[in-house]
C-alpha cells in the first residue's frame, strides 16, 4: 500500500529540500529545461505544475502573491512565469512539463532525466 507516501525526502531535511526544489523550479522557468536526477526532476515537476496552475488565473494581485510565496527568491522568474509561460497553458487542463530519461551518470550511476516545457 502507498498510504501517506506522497513526498520523496531526497535525503535532506525539509527546509533544505524546499529550497532545492524552489531553486530548480526557478532554473526551469528561467532557462526552459532542467537536467538532474530522476527523483529530483519528478519532485520539481510536481511543484512547477502547481505553480503554473496558480499562475494561469492571470496577473492579479492575489494570484501573484500566492506565486511569490512559492518562489520568493526571483522576481525575474516570477515575471517570466506570468508573462510568457502561464499564458501558453491557459486552455490546457494540466501536464505542462515532460520528463525525458537520459540514462545514467558515469560517476555514481544515478538515473538522469531532463525536465522541459511541453
Amino acid at each position: 500500500m502507498k498510504h501517506q507516501n506522497d513526498r520523496v525526502k531526497l535525503n535532506m531535511k525539509s527546509p533544505h529540500r524546499r529550497s532545492v526544489i524552489r531553486n530548480q523550479a526557478i532554473h526551469l522557468i528561467t532557462y526552459g529545461h532542467l537536467v538532474s536526477t530522476k527523483t529530483r526532476v519528478k519532485e520539481v515537476q510536481r511543484f512547477v505544475e502547481k505553480l503554473v496552475t496558480v499562475a494561469r488565473q492571470g496577473n492579479l494581485f492575489n494570484v501573484r502573491r500566492r506565486a511569490l510565496s512559492l518562489i520568493p527568491y526571483s522576481q525575474s522568474a516570477l515575471k517570466k512565469l506570468f508573462t510568457e509561460i502561464a499564458p501558453k497553458y491557459v486552455e490546457r487542463p494540466g501536464g505542462y512539463t515532460r520528463v525525458i530519461p537520459m540514462g545514467r551518470r558515469v560517476s555514481d550511476t544515478a538515473n538522469i532525466a531532463k525536465l522541459e516545457w511541453v
